[in-house]
């Protein structure tokens, strides 16, 4: 009896090394959570977030609050099985955040770079709604492409067959939109006169081109500076281009509200889905916020992971954001997820 208490225990006290050891084993997978969030209208680590000079701003008595994702990248089978448990949280395949060939480092560099990109692109569609329109300027022309003899580097191209253009990315898709060897109408101005040429495409690399180089330019009177930092991907977008018009505008459109929002933004004001859509939505609900700028293509499991009280509101451009929250400021409807 006493030899099989002794073999009980050793046993018992076996298995449970092994648990611990196995609970304690690293596994394939990260764990999402909510990360901190932002006031883009406010400082952080002392700075302002925002920072214009050469022009008034204003103040607001609210928020526009980014909200991040938090990555936990090494886990091991006690941090997932909580995770699994959580509400909080999503336990996800590590090839999902840390695609296979790359580093971690690799993949931190990537969404750093993808950061400045996202605050550019907040950048130019805040203030093209500011005013402050976009030129597409003739950089260089190549001597021996279709271009030479007609336009000259500081020409500013306007339109292709009378479609506007609005951003370089639009010139562009205007070009390829027609296979190479079709003769196109390109609007310019040369010292402020407008004109327009003929120019047939060529096939170069497998795409028409008119061969150009061309540089954007967005002219205006103030210095526009964005400073935040460790925080990484492009799903900040739309929040920066909000904030920025929030300053260079007199009305406040927060309302005095907590708004909290995500989505990537392009040059056009167009704006993207993101990933971790769900912690982004705690993290807001913890940070105070009474609604929720929700991208239109990520509505479906937003509303799958709803907060309570906290409003799902769908914007699909910048225009849809900035409608949505005039009539959160007036008490009309703002469309929902």
């Amino acid at each position: 009896m006493r030899r099989r208490g002794v073999t009980v225990l050793l046993g018992a006290l076996l298995t449970t090394l092994l648990s611990i050891g196995v609970l304690a084993a690293p596994i394939p997978y990260v764990v999402l959570g909510p990360g901190p969030t932002v006031n883009t209208l406010g400082a952080e680590n002392g700075k302002e977030v925002i920072q214009i000079t050469g022009r008034e701003t204003s103040t607001s008595a609210g928020q526009l609050r980014l909200t991040t994702v938090g990555v936990q990248p090494s886990v091991k089978l006690r941090s997932a099985i909580q995770g699994w448990f959580s509400d909080d949280e999503a336990v996800v395949p590590r090839e999902l955040v840390y695609p296979p060939g790359e580093s971690q480092e690799e993949v931190e560099e990537r969404n750093a770079e993808d950061f400045k990109v996202s605050q550019t692109s907040a950048e130019t569609a805040a203030l093209r709604e500011l005013g402050y329109p976009v030129q597409v300027v003739v950089k260089t022309v190549a001597a021996d492409g279709p271009s030479n003899g007609v336009l000259k580097p500081g020409d500013v191209v306007t339109s292709v067959d009378g479609q506007p253009v609005t951003v370089a990315a639009r010139l562009t898709e205007l070009i390829r939109a027609k296979p190479a060897g079709t003769a196109l109408e390109i609007g310019y101005t040369r010292n402020g006169a407008a004109a327009t040429a003929r120019i047939t495409s060529r096939e170069q690399d497998g795409r028409p081109r008119i061969g150009v180089e061309i540089d954007q330019q967005q002219p205006h009177p103030f210095t526009l500076t964005i400073d935040l930092e460790d925080i990484g991907g492009p799903s900040a977008g739309l929040m920066f281009a909000l904030g920025i018009i929030d300053k260079l505008r007199p009305e406040d459109l927060t309302g005095g509200r907590i708004i909290a929002g995500t989505g990537t933004i392009d040059d056009e004001g167009r704006v993207g889905p993101i990933g971790g859509i769900a912690q982004k939505l705690v993290g807001a609900k913890d940070a105070g916020a009474t609604a929720f700028l929700v991208p239109a293509d990520n509505c479906a499991e937003a509303a799958r992971n709803p907060q309570p009280d906290l409003p799902l509101i769908r914007v699909a451009t910048l225009d849809d954001a900035l409608t949505a929250l005039e009539a959160l400021r007036t008490g009309g409807d703002a469309p929902r997820c």
